[in-house]
């Protein structure tokens, strides 16, 4: 079976634009993404640590649904006059490719989500990182699961992230000592609570 797909966004809105990008967000994008054949789950995620204020969430059922006729049908130059209005005014960093551990989950209702980033990572990297996440937090009992992702930025190298979701508010991944060298790679550790 093949791996799970993702597109994971992260937004900063300007406060003059908050209340009418959340109705956007709300009322047509998440609706209009759902529809697309392959698009599994949207979740919202608001920063309550970190920046990007905003996270969404999509679990693909592959990678591939970023290249279907449906999703190009309502995507990049074929978005709706509002898409265009809004995501003209907001600072968005995407990042989307493959689940590889454990390749087949969706995201899960949770209190706390923590996004940790390894940036610039070579392939021959991907199971260091797999196996500190999972000797970081996979087995303890405050984690609902934990995900990593792969973000192929090309000549930048992967991008990897661990996906923590949590049943209450939690350390985390607090000790990065399980990661070894691989730990002065990351550069992003945010928390979120549900949108």
């Amino acid at each position: 079976m093949a791996n799970k797909g993702f597109l994971l966004v992260t937004m900063q809105p300007p406060p003059t634009l908050e209340e009418e990008f959340n109705a956007w967000y709300d009322t047509e994008h998440v609706p209009e993404r759902l529809a697309v054949p392959g698009i599994l789950t949207a979740l919202r995620f608001v920063c309550i640590d970190g920046h990007p204020r905003y996270l969404a969430m999509y679990d693909l059922e592959n990678y591939d649904v970023m290249n279907s006729p449906a999703y190009l049908k309502v995507a990049h130059d074929k978005s709706s006059p509002w898409t265009k209005r809004v995501t003209s005014r907001v600072k968005v960093w995407r990042s989307a490719g493959n689940q590889i551990y454990p390749g087949s989950a969706i995201t899960k209702p949770s209190a706390r989500v923590q996004l940790v980033r390894f940036r610039g990572m070579k392939a021959s990297h991907e199971k260091a990182i797999v196996d500190g996440v999972k000797t970081a937090v996979a087995e303890r009992p405050d984690v609902n699961q934990v995900r990593v992702l792969a973000f192929d930025t090309g000549a930048a190298g992967i991008d990897y992230m661990a996906f923590v979701e949590l049943n209450r508010p939690s350390p985390g991944i607090a000790d990065f000592k399980a990661f070894g060298a691989h730990a002065g790679k990351i550069d992003l550790v945010n928390w979120y609570a549900p949108y």
